[in-house]
């Protein structure tokens, strides 16, 4: 029987959301799915909803819940990391510090000062994981989902496991470019490839033939104003009609894959002024606002809709991934892996986001080759930035914590260098529950 253990099973949605996946599936509906998290009322919570979705379908799933990680991990044959080391508490601290310095992230979870700090948080967390894993299901691979996805990943492939970081940038991306130009289901494809959040449609067909060039005349028309897509788009995702990312598939010749709201704050182009931002973004987009936002009451409705509803996977690839492996069933995902001579003007080791094959052998990364050279250009940035975050962890250096922070280009644009220390200062003796390491 498969064990499957998700760590960070208590969050608020997406815990659930995976269950509806995994359980969609006839090969995984009588697996073993290990609940584990750190807060016993969290997990008791996904435990009943996810029984509740259990018993309306009268499936013979197990479930184990557990704040042990160790009993969840032991014998698994996969590891699914869901988690967010500190929750809503230090999310604050990655948002509000810097806010008051003039850096004005809108997630804060993969660049800049928060991506640095979550990242210190998750890779403390990871190791530890990383360990047990060894010990107790060796050999097992981690889909891990905790941002920041890049740096995550790159740490864990250090550690000898076998990783595949997953996110929904790229399919979210892929639909939305698909609706603005009024496609029809099943009649496109698309190639993607660079690092997480920064990966570029480096191929876009409709019927097989190439049409790179109409999409690029689209977005622009759709950014004037001057196209409305046949199906509303979600304003939270495709904020200003992709005003930004517009402007860096002008710039770059390919668009980039994650909102224009996440991508505003990973360049030092876009977020210089609150006029400036306004202008490109008119419905402001603050995910920490978002998430205070939550409430038990959606979650129940949720939860009854998927014991109500017939089960269907959803366009996260964590259970499409079991399935291929359970049943040799071919599937090609985007996987954010360590790159083995992937993609070739980028440095060897770091994260990339390739297409992968999926079957009975696990996920098989492809050959990409070069990135165009710009696209190459802003990865390589964020490369640098992201090694810097992995080696101040290894090296529990504070002096290395200034500097990714002081790499990520809309601080660097933002903030001297006295004040980066200021600030980095400042949420280090914030995050001390979470970072012992690091404090003075």
């Amino acid at each position: 029987m498969t064990k499957i253990a998700i760590i960070g099973a208590g969050g608020y949605e997406f815990p659930l959301q995976l269950m509806n996946d995994f359980l969609a599936y006839e090969s995984l509906r009588d697996a073993t799915y290990a609940l584990m998290d750190i807060d016993p009322a969290a997990l008791r919570r996904t435990e009943r909803l996810t029984r509740r979705l259990i018993d309306a379908h009268r499936l013979p799933a197990r479930i184990e819940p557990t704040t042990d990680r160790a009993a969840a991990l032991r014998g698994a044959d996969f590891v699914v990391v869901c988690f967010q080391v500190g929750g809503r508490d230090a999310y604050a601290v990655d948002m509000e510090i810097p806010r008051r310095y003039g850096v004005d992230q809108t997630v804060g979870d993969t660049m800049g000062p928060g991506g640095v700090f979550r990242g210190l948080r998750s890779m403390a967390a990871l190791d530890q994981i990383a360990r047990d894993m060894a010990e107790l299901c060796p050999g097992a691979p981690m889909l891990n989902y905790a941002n920041p996805m890049s740096i995550n990943c790159w740490f864990v492939a250090s550690t000898g496991v076998r990783v595949t970081g997953l996110c929904h940038s790229v399919q979210h991306t892929a639909d939305e470019l698909a609706d603005i130009m009024g496609l029809a289901p099943g009649t496109w494809s698309f190639r993607c490839a660079g690092i997480n959040h920064q990966a570029w449609m480096l191929d876009f067909r409709h019927e097989g033939r190439d049409i790179m060039p109409r999409l690029r005349d689209t977005l622009n028309a759709y950014a004037r104003g001057e196209l409305t897509p046949a199906r509303p788009l979600d304003e939270w995702y495709a904020g200003g009609r992709e005003s930004v990312r517009t402007a860096l598939l002008n710039l770059t010749g390919y668009f980039p894959t994650e909102s224009s709201h996440h991508a505003s704050e990973y360049y030092p182009h876009f977020r210089r002024t609150p006029e400036q931002v306004t202008a490109l973004l008119p419905e402001r987009w603050d995910y920490l606002e978002i998430t205070r936002g939550n409430n038990e009451a959606q979650l129940e409705q949720l939860a009854d809709e998927f014991a109500g509803g017939t089960l269907a996977v959803s366009e996260e690839y964590a259970a499409r991934i079991v399935d291929s492996v359970v049943t040799g069933t071919p599937r090609v995902i985007y996987g954010n892996v360590p790159n083995t001579g992937l993609i070739t003007n980028l440095p060897d080791g770091c994260c990339v986001e390739v297409p992968c094959l999926v079957d009975a052998n696990g996920v098989q990364p492809t050959h990409v080759g070069d990135l165009p050279a710009p696209c190459a250009g802003i990865n390589l940035a964020s490369v640098g930035y992201q090694h810097t975050v992995v080696e101040a962890y290894r090296q529990r250096s504070r002096d290395l914590i200034y500097a990714a922070v002081a790499l990520d280009r809309l601080t660097g644009a933002l903030v001297n260098l006295d004040q980066i220390h200021r600030m980095c200062d400042e949420m280090i003796d914030a995050q001390r529950p979470w970072l012992p390491e690091m404090h003075r």
